[in-house]
């Protein structure tokens, strides 16, 4: 597929640059922002097959590394749900400036920790966020105050096997009061890796998107 923008993009925030990969199909639908989730970045294998299909599906992207490599390595950093959600913030603004994207309905797709700071800028921001889904996420990292300041519709997507991360959904599931969605994939465990899993996520992010950001024109 051909790309109307396809580049490596730098975002100045806290004092650190941070690094992400934007690609921008033509006649695009929208734009969906990663959020990943602890240990993990722009260069996530996951992220990047579910980026691929999105993209496919006429979805522009921005997969961005929200921690430096030194960041990383801590683990106060990795769980630090509102340093990932004011840098969140600032790559959606970062969006919001750019010639090609500013105008297009925005989603946000978060994984692990990255699904808290997901919710929680959807909440500050607001309509400008026009849909949410997390892939085995941590939604209950958020505040209880933001799950429940949601408008955004929101699809939660847990693997069948990992049991203890579908009991912490359900608890942020029943915090959240926009339209909403738990969906279990049978037989996949936290990351997917079984054949056939992680083609779910992306078709059920395919849809989800699709229904739920706004059509241009």
């Amino acid at each position: 597929m051909q790309s109307l923008q396809n580049e490596l993009i730098s975002i100045k925030v806290d004092d650190v640059h941070l690094e992400g990969l934007l690609e921008v199909p033509q006649a695009p639908l929208g734009m969906i922002l990663f959020a990943h989730g602890s240990g993990s970045g722009r260069l996530s294998p996951r992220n990047n097959a579910v980026a691929q299909q999105l993209r496919r599906a006429h979805f522009g992207t921005l997969l961005l590394d929200l921690l430096t490599l030194q960041e990383d390595k801590s683990r106060s950093s990795r769980f630090d749900i509102d340093l990932l959600t004011r840098r969140l913030n600032a790559a959606s603004d970062w969006l919001r400036h750019n010639a090609i994207t500013a105008a297009l309905p925005l989603g946000l797709f978060g994984a692990s920790t990255g699904a808290a700071a997901a919710l929680q800028v959807a909440a500050e921001r607001g309509t400008d966020v026009a849909a949410v889904v997390s892939r085995g996420g941590r939604p209950d990292m958020a505040r209880r105050q933001f799950l429940a300041a949601v408008s955004a519709p929101t699809l939660l997507v847990v693997g069948g096997d990992d049991e203890s991360v579908i009991k912490l959904n359900r608890v942020a599931y029943a915090e959240l009061t926009c339209i909403k969605r738990l969906e279990i994939v049978p037989g996949a465990t936290h990351l997917f890796e079984e054949p056939g899993t992680l083609e779910k996520v992306s078709a059920l992010a395919v849809a989800w998107f699709s229904e739920h950001l706004p059509q241009q024109g």
